[in-house]
């Protein structure tokens, strides 16, 4: 059955940082009618709201620590248990590791559900690095040297990228070449998931 057909789309978008997942997850998630799912995104809300979820990543953020992968999965839990992820959702950001994809599998199967697809866009790391820089130069942010962006690569690689194999097993990764122009990625996109019989609502796959 595709999306197009359920009316459900559950998609993880994957890539190292200046790839352009997340400009690229916003446009198959408003292709899709489903929400962008971005743990950044999920912290802000619940600190700016005062949830009591927001206040216990206020207190972590604020003493200078990383938010735990039990805190972090129990936030996803609960926007994806929000009304308007029934139909599917875009997840970025998360999972980063081998434990949130052990959380992510209970909380979906516990729902009868999976993920359809994960995007992997491939952008070469000299290629990034070169982005990073570009941004952080039009964005006038000093402290994003080349060591810091290295860093967070390294990051990725390190333990997000491993995520990977565990999804290429179950057959649902689907690779996309992420140099390019926005348009031209975006169509690669498309053109992937549509081969898998994945379309947005009203468009044949």
């Amino acid at each position: 059955m595709t999306a197009s057909a359920t009316g459900s789309a559950r998609f993880l978008i994957v890539g190292p940082q200046g790839s352009g997942k997340g400009t690229q997850g916003v446009l198959v998630a408003e292709a899709f009618g489903v929400p962008q799912v971005a743990t950044g995104d999920i912290f802000r809300a619940n600190v700016a709201g005062g949830t009591e979820l927001g206040k216990r990543v206020q207190a972590i953020i604020e003493a200078g620590d990383l938010v735990p992968d039990a805190l972090t999965s129990e936030l996803v839990r609960d926007r994806l248990e929000q009304a308007d992820a029934a139909g599917g959702f875009l997840l970025d950001g998360y999972p980063r590791n081998r434990g949130q994809v052990d959380d992510l599998d209970a909380f979906l199967t516990a729902r009868g559900e999976a993920l359809d697809a994960v995007i992997e866009l491939e952008v070469p790391r000299d290629e990034s690095i070169a982005r990073l820089q570009q941004r952080a130069a039009e964005q006038g942010r000093t402290d994003d040297t080349e060591e810091v962006i290295a860093n967070r690569l390294a990051i990725y690689e390190r333990e997000t990228a491993p995520i990977l194999d565990v999804y290429r097993e179950r057959g649902v990764v689907v690779r996309i070449d992420g140099v390019g122009t926005l348009d031209e990625v975006t169509e690669r996109i498309f053109s992937a998931l549509a081969a898998r019989g994945l379309a947005p609502n009203g468009v044949s796959a």
